[in-house]
């Protein structure tokens, strides 16, 4: 009863070695097989990967059901008088109120932390006559050199323009 090498009655032997040549082989036959199952998937219409969706996708996919679910009983427990809710034997809710108080605070709250963002940044603004508008930490002045006979001028270095050039260039009367 002699069966190939991917057989699991092979694998029972008496030598390590054998052992060892057998699992080699179990190897090489099963990395050819994949290799064929691969070519056959990738000629045919292209598969998913072969370790299934991402959980990112699955995650998304459960919190936008789970919100469609959400919704519709909202809808149904806001919008259902409550003599229909009780015929269905459904007595245990909330009450009504919080059905046009929760999108109300959740609104203004909303709004409000858009006016306190906004707040924030006019208070960590400086003033309009504060020289930090202009300069910083980061600011490099223009540096001056000398140019000797027969060189060029190469390329000016990285640098701020200052007020006064960009106030002469933008408000200076070009016909003087």
């Amino acid at each position: 009863m002699d069966e190939g090498p991917g057989s699991p009655t092979t694998l029972v032997v008496s030598s390590p070695r054998r052992t060892l040549s057998l699992l080699r082989e179990r190897r090489a036959s099963d990395a050819s097989s994949l290799s064929l199952n691969h070519e056959k998937r990738t000629s045919a219409a292209p598969l998913a990967g072969d370790h299934g969706p991402k959980p990112s996708e699955v995650y998304g996919f459960v919190g936008s059901i789970t919100t469609v679910i959400a919704t519709a009983i909202y809808l149904v427990w806001a919008y259902t008088p409550q003599p229909w809710l009780h015929s269905l034997g459904i007595t245990y809710y909330p009450s009504k109120y919080w059905a046009l108080a929760v999108p109300s605070f959740v609104t203004m709250s909303v709004f409000l932390m858009m006016v306190l963002y906004l707040g924030l940044n006019f208070l960590a603004t400086p003033p309009s006559y504060s020289p930090n508008t202009i300069y910083d930490e980061y600011s490099r002045e223009p540096t001056a050199f000398t140019l000797f006979e027969g060189m060029e001028k190469p390329i000016d270095p990285i640098s701020d323009v200052g007020i006064d050039q960009i106030n002469h260039l933008m408000f200076s009367d070009t016909n003087q």
